[in-house]
């Protein structure tokens, strides 16, 4: 009845883009923080400045990555290297931990200011899934998570929360690595071949494919759906409630 094999006891769900309709707000983040900071860099040095692409850019280097790894890959992508700093370092800092910072106060701004909308499918998908009796995690990179849901009012709906914060503590690889989608599996006693993965972001299904899980389902909001299917998504579809369509 939910589109999955007989043998899958528990669902994972990434968030943004795949729960809430936060993907363009992150994206929106990135970008002002990233085109800050190169401008920046453009007027000392010299040199044009070149935008921060907050489609190609952000699905090839930051979606779905913790949000350090994704600053360390997208400036790496432009040949340029930051010292790493330290959490105290002052937004726009130009460290990792600085630019980092900078984001996420921006992200925390626009989520403040626009509040944050749940893809009514896949709320429609994932409550639908709690009643067959299936076990269910959200599974994000972001140190927001706990914000995110309970500001969509979803938070209940789950029984377990790997997030960033988690990640942290466990010391946890990021997708692409398989880690946090497996820490998932066992908080909710689930094997990995007995889970499902719902992810948006390439790093995401190249993830659910390198654990071994029993399903990913790449959840195509922007168009990438060959690319989705090309990183390891066993079923591609636009919104959750596709799959509730097929019973």
């Amino acid at each position: 009845m939910l589109g999955l094999p007989d043998q899958v006891r528990a669902c994972l769900f990434d968030l943004d883009g795949v729960l809430t309709r936060t993907a363009k707000v992150h994206a929106a983040a990135w970008k002002e923080m990233f085109d800050d900071y190169l401008r920046r860099r453009a007027q000392d040095d010299g040199t044009p400045f070149v935008p921060f692409d907050a489609v190609r850019d952000y699905d090839a280097y930051v979606d779905g990555r913790p949000r350090a790894d994704g600053i360390r890959t997208f400036l790496a992508s432009r040949g340029i290297s930051l010292p790493e700093g330290g959490p105290d370092d002052p937004p726009g800092t130009a460290t990792v931990h600085g630019l980092g910072i900078r984001k996420n106060d921006l992200l925390l701004r626009r989520i403040r200011e626009d509040g944050v909308e749940a893809y009514e499918g896949s709320v429609d998908y994932v409550r639908a899934a709690g009643e067959a009796g299936l076990r269910l995690a959200v599974v994000s990179s972001s140190a927001n998570c706990r914000a995110v849901l309970d500001a969509a009012g979803i938070a209940d709906l789950f029984d377990e929360r790997i997030d960033g914060t988690v990640a942290k503590t466990q010391r946890l690889p990021g997708k692409p690595a398989p880690d946090t989608y497996l820490a998932g599996a066992r908080a909710l006693g689930a094997e990995p071949g007995a889970a499902a993965v719902f992810e948006d972001a390439l790093a995401g299904v190249e993830a659910g494919r390198a654990g071994g899980f029993g399903l990913v389902v790449g959840v195509d909001r922007t168009g990438q759906a060959d690319e989705l299917r090309r990183h390891g998504a066993d079923v591609v579809v636009q919104d959750l409630s596709e799959l509730l369509e097929r019973r």
